[in-house]
């Protein structure tokens, strides 16, 4: 039975997280520390809020909770070895009334070397007593672990979506980067095509739009999504809707300014970097393009 169960496919987890072993969480016998494998189960939970596209600490406040451990159990099978790459995968397996349990599984390739549950506790944040799982989390937990997608894209023009697209542009262009409100509202909003991005919650989580278009060229710009979850698809889903808008109507090819900090997320898009890196509004930025 123990040789089946280093051998589980991963296909039982929709989630997972890769990480790679550091020499600082190897041993004296040079295989990973035991107590580590907590530590990499805990760091893909905090992933597995991000793929839900759930920034966790907005996302408790709006729902009025804390989460804390209550249990956990891990069973060994194989050891990790510095340089592993590693593959944490987690899957919401029962919601409870107060409760959710997850049953984790760390692979190196197809060889199984770690399996656990993990067992967490709602409670009220100031009582600190137990209390009942959100019913919207418990829909989000529910339709991810289903196979569905997580966001809700809307698109529209700026009376629609303004008031919800200004809301994160202000959050990482005025607030994080420190750009001057007065020039990041401008009078192109109007006339634009605007994506915004919700979560599970409701919460906005991306947004960007698309210019009218000159001369066949269209450009996107003011694409802003929320600090803690960049990285996990809100961005991507935001920018393909604006992509298939202006193929929709006809343009040859958008192009855009993008912080260079962005430069790589964008070419993974199929944008193609041109010209030479300039300043823009005390950032540096390069133009991109990409041909319909």
């Amino acid at each position: 039975m123990a040789e089946i169960s280093r051998h589980i496919p991963k296909l039982d987890f929709r989630f997972s997280h890769r990480l790679r072993v550091r020499w600082a969480e190897v041993d004296l016998q040079k295989i990973v520390f035991n107590g580590h494998y907590l530590m990499y189960f805990d760091t893909a939970f905090a992933d597995y809020w991000r793929t839900l596209a759930l920034p966790y600490e907005d996302a408790t406040q709006l729902l009025g909770v804390d989460l804390h451990v209550k249990k956990v159990s891990l069973e060994h099978h194989a050891s990790a070895k510095f340089d592993d790459q590693l593959d944490v995968a987690l899957k919401c397996q029962k919601i409870g009334h107060s409760s959710i349990l997850f049953n984790g599984a760390i692979h190196r390739g197809d060889e199984l070397l770690v399996t656990c549950e993990l067992l967490y506790v709602f409670a009220d944040p100031i009582t600190q007593r137990s209390c009942q799982v959100p019913a919207a989390l418990r829909q989000v937990l529910d339709n991810f672990e289903a196979g569905q997608g997580v966001l809700t894209l809307k698109t529209g023009d700026w009376e629609a979506l303004g008031w919800d697209a200004m809301e994160i542009r202000i959050e990482v262009f005025v607030d994080e980067q420190l750009i001057p409100l007065e020039l990041e509202n401008d009078a192109d909003d109007a006339a634009a095509f605007h994506a915004v991005a919700y979560n599970g919650l409701g919460q906005v989580v991306a947004t960007g739009r698309l210019l009218p278009a000159r001369q066949g060229q269209g450009r996107i710009g003011r694409m802003a999504v929320k600090r803690v979850l960049r990285g996990s698809g809100q961005g991507a889903a935001v920018l393909l809707a604006l992509l298939k808008e202006a193929t929709r109507r006809g343009d040859k090819e958008l192009a855009l300014h993008a912080q260079t900090s962005a430069q790589g997320f964008y070419e993974r898009l199929g944008f193609k970097a041109r010209g030479d890196v300039f300043d823009e509004v005390g950032l540096t930025h390069i133009e991109m393009f990409i041909s319909l």
